[in-house]
This record gives C-alpha cells, sequence and structure tokens, in this order.
C-alpha cells in the first residue's frame, strides 16, 4: 500500500511539474512574441520617417502651405518625431492602426477587415493544395527512389521552383481561361473563380515541400528502426505510415508556419493577376503613394501573423511527436 501511495505522489508531483513547465514555456513566448512586435514597430516607424517623399503624395504640392500644415497638425506630423512614436504606440496597444493619408475616409483595420479575408481564403486553399499535392509527391518520389516515379515527381518540383507564380498565373489564366474556356480567368464571385489563382499560388509551394518530403523520408528510410520494424514482417504500408510518414513529417511541419504566412500573405501577384479584392493590392498602392500609416499598419499585421503561425507551429510539433516536450529540444 505505502509503494502505491508514494508512486502515486511522484505520478501527481510529474504532472504539476509539467503543468507549470507548459505554462511558464507559453508566458515566455508570449513575452518574446510581444518583445518581437514590438521592435517591427519602432523599426518600421523609424523606416517610414527615413523614406524619402511625402505621405500626402503629389497632392501636397498642390495644396496650399495653411492646407498642408492643417493636415499635418490633423495627423500629428506638426509634432517631434518621437512624440508621434509614443502616440502610435498608444494607438497600436489599443488596436487602431490610424487613418490612410491617400483615403483619409479609411481606416486602416477597415481596410483589412474589407481586404484580408479574400487574400485569407485564397492562401489557406492554396496551402492546403500545396500540403496535400507536396507530401503526396514527395512519399511517393522517395519510396520510388532512383525510378522512373522519383524523377517524374522531382521534375514536377523543379518546374514548380523554377517558374515563378507571375509566370504561372498568366499562362494558366491564357491557356485554361481564354483557349479552353474552362474555368474564368479572373474575379472573386464563385467557387469556380478560386481554383487557377490557387493552384499559380500552390506550385511553388509544391515543389518545396516535395523536395523536403522526399529527402526527409530517405533519411528515415536508413534508419535502424526502420529496419527493425521490417524484421519483425510488419507490412510496408504499416512501416511507410506508422513509422516513416510519421519521423520524416516533422522537418516538414517545423518550415510550415513561415510557409503558411508566406502563403497567404503573398499574394500580391497573383491577387493582380486574377484582379481579386485582397490586401496585395492594397499594399502595393500603398507603397507607390506613400501611404505611411498603411504601410506601417499592413507590415504590423502580417508580422504579427507570422509570430502567431511560428507559435502555432511549435505548438504542433509537440503534439505530432509526444517525445518532445515544449522547450526542452536541443
Amino acid at each position: 500500500m505505502k509503494f502505491l501511495n508514494d508512486s502515486f505522489h511522484v505520478s501527481a508531483t510529474a504532472k504539476l511539474k509539467g503543468g507549470v513547465f507548459v505554462l511558464w514555456y507559453t508566458l515566455r513566448r508570449i513575452l518574446y512574441m510581444v518583445i518581437t512586435l514590438w521592435l517591427i514597430v519602432t523599426i518600421t516607424f523609424v523606416l517610414m520617417k527615413i523614406l524619402p517623399g511625402d505621405p500626402f503624395g503629389d497632392a501636397a504640392a498642390k495644396l496650399a502651405p495653411e492646407r498642408l500644415q492643417i493636415l499635418k497638425v490633423q495627423y500629428g506630423l506638426d509634432k517631434p518625431e518621437w512624440q508621434q512614436y509614443l502616440k502610435y504606440m498608444n494607438h497600436v496597444i489599443h488596436g487602431d492602426l490610424g487613418i490612410s493619408y491617400q483615403f483619409p475616409t479609411q481606416t486602416v483595420v477597415g481596410v483589412i477587415k474589407h481586404g484580408f479575408p479574400a487574400s485569407f481564403e485564397l492562401g489557406m486553399i492554396s496551402l492546403v493544395i500545396a500540403v496535400l499535392v507536396g507530401l503526396m509527391l514527395g512519399i511517393f518520389a522517395a519510396l520510388k527512389h532512383n525510378k522512373f516515379g522519383d524523377y517524374s515527381a522531382m521534375f514536377i518540383a523543379l518546374i514548380g521552383i523554377s517558374i515563378p507564380s507571375f509566370v504561372i498565373g498568366p499562362l494558366l489564366s491564357y491557356f485554361i481561361g481564354v483557349k479552353l474556356k474552362l474555368l474564368p480567368t479572373g474575379l472573386w464571385i464563385g467557387p469556380e473563380h478560386r481554383i487557377l489563382p490557387a493552384i499559380a499560388l500552390s506550385l511553388g509551394t509544391i515543389a518545396i515541400l516535395a523536395r523536403m518530403m522526399r529527402a526527409s523520408m530517405l533519411d528515415v528510410a536508413n534508419q535502424d528502426y526502420i529496419k527493425a520494424a521490417k524484421s519483425k514482417g510488419l507490412s510496408t504500408t504499416s512501416v511507410v505510415w506508422n513509422h516513416m510518414i510519421r519521423n520524416a513529417i516533422l522537418p516538414v511541419i517545423t518550415i510550415l508556419g513561415p510557409i503558411a504566412v508566406n502563403v497567404i500573405t503573398g499574394t500580391l501577384v497573383i491577387e493582380t493577376i486574377f484582379a481579386i479584392p485582397g490586401l496585395g493590392s492594397q499594399f502595393v498602392t500603398s507603397i507607390v503613394s506613400n501611404d505611411y500609416t498603411m504601410i506601417m499598419g499592413l507590415t504590423i499585421f502580417y508580422a504579427a501573423i507570422l509570430i502567431i503561425a511560428m507559435f502555432m507551429t511549435d505548438i504542433a510539433y509537440s503534439i505530432i511527436d509526444p517525445r518532445i516536450r515544449l522547450g526542452k529540444g536541443k
């Protein structure tokens, strides 16, 4: 009985320590996320101030000095830069990213709410396609190593890496949309309008995931535990699914967070080609017109997505492989 009580006490203590450790790890990561975001806001603010040009664009040259001064007072540009920085940080903390210089009736948050859903939907559809196709190609290439299947899969991956999306997009639009008339060539109305831009955006990511999954699968295939599993008489399907894929996918999960953000936020060219009302066109317009608040707001927004995605990647990494404990990986 004493042995059982001691075992229960040890188990409860271990669980308590584990819970405290996970809580401390989470709080520490959140602190790092806040510090990183603060640095990004600060650096972006400084860069905006040293860039050449005027935030009011060509209109500044046409305005009377009195009117221009009124605008500067309205946007707080008449104050010293350190005061502008403190005021901007206070607004960011309260979720206010400012008002567009070029479109005074639009707030940055309003633009994000209006444009991001389309960019996010396109990015997520592309990411799902890229993950499914990329992993299958990588697994297939590894299982057919140095055979026709391997060469074919890697040739497809090579095309995806070599040809950028701004070339793939117009080609798909012309041949499939204009010549064959199978799918619409633009706009963002129905499900059929999502197919071509999603494929064009996903090809580069498919190539990256396929090559990485293939290399990881080949590395795992030479490990001793795979040979031991085969020697026990396990079926090929069981070895591949329960041992090879489970371990080979870990490096892919590591880069999946940044890749996901890159796909979601990298829809600029595709949105322009297929006339999609996302954030990409807004970002380009704000850069061309020196719309400082819009540039800073969108940069902060995209940075926050990347930081959160990196955090979620760490969580997913530990879930897929229970042997890994948060914060204990070397």
